[in-house]
């Protein structure tokens, strides 16, 4: 029987990335990453769709040559149609519609979001991938997105609760831009948190109804009281730099893990996975670990190389699109914002 290869295209934001997978293994994973947008504090959009059209190639090159796989060999050509920026996906966009033209290969697109859910379902050749089964609740946490869904199957998913302001991960970097720690600011507050009290200072935590998210409370308390205690004393944050991180990440990730538990326990869940770039966050994956073992779960946490953007995941949501014989028309077009439902 021939194997099925997927080409996996990711551009959503500013990481260019490219995979390959055979038969639900993934051969290779390559991404390229935008140093540009350090220098401004935030991914600027006309840069980084500038810099998907320098990477792309050389990175589908380099994905298809370390997968040791011809382009002839593909099966179908998967890309990223949103959420995201639209300058970003388009360029991803219009490559996978010429290469998989050109290839005489289907084309199949998919949801960001969805992909970062069936991260968990990439198996490495000689690994022991662990693989929820259905139905489980994933909390997705990233830049721009925090939402719980509860999956049913690969292509059923529920988002039951979402953030009504910022994501958590915007909270990470914007808190982290007042403390002038670099930009992404979230991988300097965990490392700085490491050596922290959690228990140092007291940041807001909101009251929101449901299954639904709120940070902009917590920033703003954030913002005020730093403020304060600059006033009295410039060299504040300085001298308790670590303390600050150890506070803010502990309260970011106590109200997350809140609306978790509240959702397994009403709905009966018992099987809790993890994604998004702020799932490789340590104090969010041992804290989720810890309440697992008390609440009985079985938590599954991606390798923290399928936790960013990457076109792993990509390929895999592909894959499971493929053998549905669900193919994207030539005239698709990418989407910058998405609905309720995955």
């Amino acid at each position: 029987m021939q194997s099925t290869i997927i080409l996996g295209i990711e551009s959503s934001c500013d990481d260019t990335s490219a995979a390959v997978l055979r038969d639900g293994v993934l051969l290779s994973n390559v991404i390229a990453g935008q140093q540009v947008h350090e220098f401004y504090g935030g991914v600027v959009p006309e840069l980084a769709s500038r810099a998907h059209q320098q990477n792309i190639i050389p990175v589908v090159h380099k994905a298809l040559t370390d997968a040791g796989v011809r382009k002839s060999e593909l099966s179908a050509v998967a890309f990223t149609r949103g959420p995201g920026l639209l300058g970003s996906l388009l360029v991803g966009t219009s490559f996978a519609k010429g290469f998989a033209q050109a290839l005489q290969v289907p084309l199949l697109e998919v949801n960001h979001l969805q992909a970062h859910v069936l991260a968990h379902f990439i198996r490495t050749p000689g690994g022991n991938d662990s693989i929820p089964a259905y139905p489980f609740l994933c909390l997705l946490v990233s830049g721009g997105n925090s939402q719980l869904i509860v999956v049913r199957s690969d292509s059923d998913m529920e988002i039951i609760g979402q953030t009504i302001d910022d994501a958590a991960g915007e909270a990470f970097d914007k808190c982290a831009k007042v403390m002038g720690l670099p930009y992404p600011g979230g991988p300097h507050i965990d490392r700085l948190a490491q050596t922290g009290n959690p228990a140092a200072f007291k940041f807001a935590r909101p009251s929101i109804a449901g299954y639904n998210y709120s940070f902009s409370g917590l920033k703003t308390s954030f913002l005020y009281q730093l403020r304060d205690l600059k006033a009295g004393n410039p060299g504040f944050v300085n001298e308790n730099l670590n303390d600050l991180c150890a506070s803010l990440q502990y309260t970011i990730v106590e109200i997350l893990l809140k609306k978790v538990k509240k959702a397994a326990d009403e709905l009966n869940i018992k099987s809790i996975a993890l994604a998004g770039g702020v799932s490789a966050n340590s104090g969010l994956r041992s804290g989720l670990q810890s309440m697992g073992r008390k609440s009985g779960w079985k938590v599954y946490i991606p390798p923290v190389q399928f936790t960013t953007d990457n076109a792993a995941m990509i390929a895999m949501a592909g894959y499971f699109r493929y053998l549905k014989s669900d193919f994207a028309g030539w005239g698709v077009v990418p989407y910058a914002r998405m609905s309720q439902q995955l």
